[in-house]
Order: structure tokens, then sequence, then C-alpha cells
């Protein structure tokens, strides 16, 4: 296996085990790569505002997830620096949403990330650019990587 791909798929999925927040709103780690990563989500009853379609916080952390287990991928410790949203349509209960992050620049320190969040019919629901910021550390300890 090529090595870049093994080591960001088992980044995603050691970043996965570790995310209680995804885990809890059901959110699935579907594919990984160096520097791209995508999610699932099922819209449930419980994340609908008042309008009677999905609270868009949970467009928000659905896109901010896949862009973490992405700018993580080169097992360097990587935070958000800052990102936006655009909601382009509604996601309604039911609805199976996949959220796809792709690495645009990665520098020294910082780079930049798009998702697109599409539903099961393959319709735009939101596109979110994020920012990403380098700390120390990684994701995997050094010594697991010999």
């Amino acid at each position: 296996m090529n090595d870049r791909l093994d080591l960001a798929s088992r980044c995603a999925q050691a970043l996965y085990d570790r995310d209680a927040a995804s885990q809890g709103l059901g959110m699935r780690l579907l594919a990984s790569g160096p520097g791209s990563a995508t999610l699932g989500m099922s819209v449930r009853a419980d994340m609908l505002q008042g309008h009677g379609t999905c609270h868009g916080g949970f467009l928000f952390a659905l896109a901010d997830s896949a862009f973490a287990f992405a700018c993580n991928s080169h097992n360097d410790a990587t935070v958000a620096q800052g990102c936006s949203i655009d909601y382009v349509a509604p996601a309604v209960a039911g609805d199976t949403l996949t959220a796809t992050c792709t690495e645009l620049s990665r520098g020294k320190r910082t780079g930049v990330y798009d998702v697109r969040i599409e539903n099961q019919h393959g319709k735009l629901i939101a596109v979110f650019r994020g920012k990403s910021y380098q700390i120390r550390g990684t994701v995997l300890p050094e010594e697991t990587l010999k």
C-alpha cells in the first residue's frame, strides 16, 4: 500500500477513535487520503430547527470534522485557524449527507481546505472553507511509524 495513503488512513482512524463529538452526532468516516477525508451523517429528527430543516450547526460540525481529518492526515497536529460556511440548500430528516474535504494548499504551518456537503441525491447542501494551523506534535506517536 502507498505509504502516504496508509499514514493518512491511520491518522484519520486514530482521530476518529478519539472524537466523541463526531461519533455522538452519528458521523461515519467513509474515506481518507493525504489531504482529504470523506464523512457521512444521517439527519435525525433531533437535528431539525424550527423550520423543519437541519440546523446549520450540525452541517457546520460535519464539515468541520471532515476538515479536521483531512488537515491532520499528514501526521502533523493541526487545528482550525478560521473557517466559514455557505448554506446552499436545506437538508431534511432522513437525508444522508456526505462531506468531502479536499486540501487546496499546505505550507509549513498553514493550509486551506474546501468541503462540499451533498445529500444522497448529489444535491449540494453547503460549502465550507477551512484554514488550518499546524501546532506542535503529531497525531500518531512517532515510535509507531517505524
